[in-house]
């Protein structure tokens, strides 16, 4: 088949790109013909919340990207979408993360089913935004009625569609494992090229930096006199979407600067493996979720993770299998650290992992897409 994807990739950075280029690959491995459309401009400046959008990392090898994508244009969206439509590709897929790009995906999306060929299929990060804005629903069922399926990676997501949409088919899958960010290193190999101090046992939050992703109640769990008393530090490793200025006042307002490592920067590609391969449990306190991209990274790695019981997390996460579910307090997420550290789970946990990560591979999202097609097909 010939397969187009329209969305973020390279030269843009993070977790959308990574995800496109890594399907992409998928679809290369299977045999088809796959090109990816990103964007020429995905934000102005003045609307993304981070210091760039464009990764200083070589360009993938082996994949077929063009820069043609205006999110602000409305003529740029028809005139890409009947490039796209000339192309007669079998499937165009679309990644939806949030409200605002719903007019461009959603036009382009319109404009390439006119050729009436191509199946449109959208694997969606959220339906629903975590941090919510007049307009959206109105942007998202434009977007939702231009699209003839829809892939969740999450059973949360999948329920929000359902208030949107009840006439296309959609199918769960999960976020399948991040496997290109390299292999695991050895502790200690990892802690040197850090420059941190082996004698401590290190939980990481990575990613971005943002307010419903809880950084404020981990801060809050490492003042607890259980964990004071532990050789445990925090490894903060992720750019602030925010101003940072008021975790820096809580960590000094709470007493822990000794414990806290502050990595406030984005984290390149050729990096990530340093971290996770350092720390002995990935923390994810977030306050409001749908699935999360970290975790994917740790089931890679083979790392024990500490959720939230939101959103689609825990499906994820089996709570005393491959790590903790815990409230979103600062309480219980001490608790479950303490209780990781005191009792060496560690072992048991990262066992466990290398069972379930098989469950998340890229051939299961290749097939929920397969899926959606042979559905449509039958009408």
């Amino acid at each position: 088949m010939k397969i187009i994807f329209a969305g973020t990739a390279y030269p843009y950075r993070g977790g959308l790109a990574a995800f496109n280029e890594r399907l992409a690959y998928q679809y290369k491995e299977e045999g088809h013909d796959v090109e990816i459309y990103t964007f020429s401009l995905q934000y102005p400046n003045f609307l993304f919340p981070g210091k760039t959008q464009y990764s200083e990392e070589p360009a993938p090898e082996g994949l077929t990207i063009f820069r043609k994508i205006n999110s602000i244009n409305p003529f740029n969206w028809i005139k890409v979408g009947r490039e796209i439509r000339r192309k007669k590709p079998d499937i165009l897929i679309t990644k939806f993360w949030i409200p605002y790009m719903a007019p461009c995906l959603g036009t382009i999306e319109r404009v390439v089913k006119r050729g009436g060929k191509t199946k449109v299929i959208s694997i969606l990060d959220n339906i629903i935004p975590h941090e919510k804005r007049f307009g959206d629903k109105l942007f998202v069922r434009y977007f939702v009625r231009s699209t003839d399926g829809f892939i969740a990676m999450s059973k949360s997501v999948l329920k929000d569609l359902e208030l949107f949409d009840t006439k296309h088919p959609h199918v769960f899958c999960p976020h399948p494992l991040y496997d290109n960010f390299g292999a695991r290193k050895s502790r200690e190999e990892a802690l040197e090229e850090l420059g941190y101090d082996k004698k401590y046992r290190y939980v990481l939050f990575f990613g971005i930096i943002r307010a419903y992703k809880g950084l404020d109640l981990l801060l809050e769990a490492f003042a607890d006199e259980r964990l004071r008393n532990m050789d445990v530090k925090l490894i903060v490793a992720g750019e602030y979407y925010e101003d940072g200025d008021r975790y820096s006042e809580m960590i000094n307002t709470l007493g822990i600067s000794d414990k806290v490592i502050m990595k406030t920067e984005f984290i390149p590609d050729t990096k990530v493996s340093l971290y996770f391969s350092a720390c002995d449990i990935v923390a994810q306190p977030y306050k409001t979720a749908t699935q999360s991209g970290v975790t994917q990274i740790a089931y890679h790695f083979e790392k024990s993770m500490l959720v939230t019981n939101v959103g689609g997390l825990p499906e994820i996460v089996p709570d005393g299998k491959v790590g903790y579910v815990v409230e979103k307090d600062p309480e219980s997420i001490a608790g479950a650290l303490v209780d990781f550290f005191s009792n060496g789970r560690m072992q048991d946990f990262e066992r466990n992992i290398v069972i379930e990560k098989e469950k998340y591979s890229w051939r299961r999202m290749s097939e929920a897409v397969e899926q959606i097609i042979a559905y449509d097909n039958k009408k």
